[in-house]
């Protein structure tokens, strides 16, 4: 049996920052996750905006951590070596019933202490983003909404996590959690049992079956799909600012937005499912982003599509952002219904938990030699010419691109397979470094991606899999 200090259960955002948190501190950790990958579900699959909080429900748990979390991301994004970029967003109104609550809008942004906001006038807002409906009549810029790379963002935490001493247990589902005498006594995995004293329930979409296992499932979580649109770098149609409409009670809406890779990204959906693993995209879903998003930018060009994809948010019910710990239950702690801003306040809940931990008594000493930084991995085609050639003369794998739409290079993907906590899957290294996310989705790069990975792991290339288990991309050859 393994023995540690804490269980972190779920390798998302909100996972791997908490785990990063702890590594400054003397405390042994082990994450654990059923899927093969960092990166939990949610947190690979969202909008990629890091929010301010305006809208959020005014003295909330959610709002707190939000706004606390925004001004933080440049410094993170510095220290990790994340894509990160201030673009701001505008929330246009194109309706007088629309135009009636941008009071209202405004009034919560300052009830959550998000002071910036500005009303805009059409024309304003035009000058600003041409593409726009001519027919807006005013609406809110809000200057702090950010893009940022979820994928590397998660990486970062869980490689700097581990590089601090944080074990990771990829592929390791939790089937119980024991107790004893009124605490946490140890976690059973599919790979061993794990003594432990503290265990932190961060499994978002699956929270609830992992509270069920200690008796504290007072909530139901249930999936909440978005779909979207991941255009081409060279639509027709772009935006600079993330145009967001009017949200409603369930969603902020559909929106179309810059990613910080480029791409304009359309959607998404908001459509509560029973199924906690359906991410299927549907005729119906798409339609409906493309008739809200053409009242915001009636030019948007849809045919410019490179792929469609979908996400699941895990929407507690009763809803709402909970953090909890019991008094009968030592060692326990839950979090509950994390949901869009997930991503945006991770930094911040992985703060929030630690603090919280040692005012419920746990005396946690830091670290004399804390790294607080993690180099990501050097995006070839954005080196000067001079820096390109010394990387091929060090390393000629620099020189062979494999994927022609993104320019990446083997050099690239060795990198991505051989770093901490690395690529095992085709999926693991599109999300490091984009090979297979261009224009041809992986077409012509994609069978090189798997020769690379079949070599570098030391197996048969019918073992390759897209990502989890099961999904094997090849099945065998064609001919000898």
């Amino acid at each position: 049996m393994q023995k540690t200090d804490v269980v972190v259960i779920g390798a998302g955002a909100v996972g791997c920052a908490i785990a990063r948190e702890l590594s400054k501190y003397c405390v042994d950790v082990i994450v654990v996750d059923k899927n093969e990958d960092v990166g939990g579900d949610a947190s690979k699959s969202n909008s990629a905006i890091i929010h301010t909080g305006y809208d959020a429900t005014p003295g909330s748990l959610e709002s707190q951590l939000v706004v606390a979390a925004n001004p933080m991301y440049e410094q993170l994004a510095k220290d990790l070596d994340v894509p990160f970029k201030k673009v701001g967003a505008i929330l246009p109104a194109m309706t007088d019933e629309q135009f009636e609550k941008l009071p209202e809008i405004k009034e919560k942004a300052f009830k959550n202490h998000v002071y910036d906001v500005e009303f805009k006038t059409g024309k304003e807002l035009l000058e600003m983003e041409p593409n726009l409906n001519p027919q807006v009549k005013g609406g809110l810029v809000i200057p702090r909404e950010s893009i940022i790379d979820p994928f590397i963002l998660v990486q970062a935490y869980a490689e700097n996590a581990y590089a601090n001493g944080v074990k990771f247990m990829l592929n390791t589902k939790v089937t119980d959690i024991k107790t004893e005498n009124g605490a946490i006594k140890s976690v059973v995995t599919t790979n061993g049992e794990i003594q432990t004293r503290y265990v932190i329930n961060s499994a978002a979409l699956y929270c609830d079956e992992i509270a069920a296992m200690v008796g504290k499932a007072d909530y139901k979580v249930v999936a909440r799909k978005g779909e979207f649109y991941i255009l081409d770098k060279n639509t027709s149609c772009k935006v600079d600012h993330i145009v967001l409409p009017i949200p409603t009670k369930v969603t902020k809406g559909k929106l179309m937005c810059p990613t910080i890779h480029g791409n304009m990204l359309v959607g998404p959906t908001a459509e509560e499912q029973e199924s906690k693993i359906d991410k299927s995209t549907t005729y119906n879903g798409l339609e409906s982003i493309a008739t809200d998003v053409r009242n915001l930018v009636p030019n948007v060009n849809l045919k410019d599509t490179i792929t469609q994809y979908s996400g699941l948010r895990p929407n507690r019910n009763p809803e709402g952002l909970h953090f909890d710990m019991y008094d009968d239950l030592k060692g326990y702690v839950n979090l509950s219904g994390v949901r869009s801003t997930g991503l945006t306040l991770s930094v911040a809940m992985g703060k929030y938990v630690v603090q919280q931990i040692i005012m419920h008594g746990e005396k946690l000493k830091l670290k004399e030699n804390f790294i607080p930084t993690r180099k990501g991995i050097v995006k070839f085609s954005e080196q000067s010419r001079e820096e390109q050639e010394r990387l091929i003369k060090e390393n000629p794998l620099y020189g062979n691109v494999v994927c022609r739409c993104e320019t990446i290079t083997e050099g690239e993907i060795m990198d991505a397979i051989h770093r901490p906590l690395g690529a095992k899957s085709v999926d693991g290294v599109k999300r490091r470094v984009r090979a297979g996310m261009g224009r041809c989705q992986g077409g012509f790069c994609g069978p090189k991606v798997i020769e690379i990975l079949s070599r570098e792991l030391k197996v048969d290339p019918k073992e390759i899999t897209k990502h989890n288990q099961g999904s094997n991309m090849v099945v065998g050859k064609t001919r000898d």
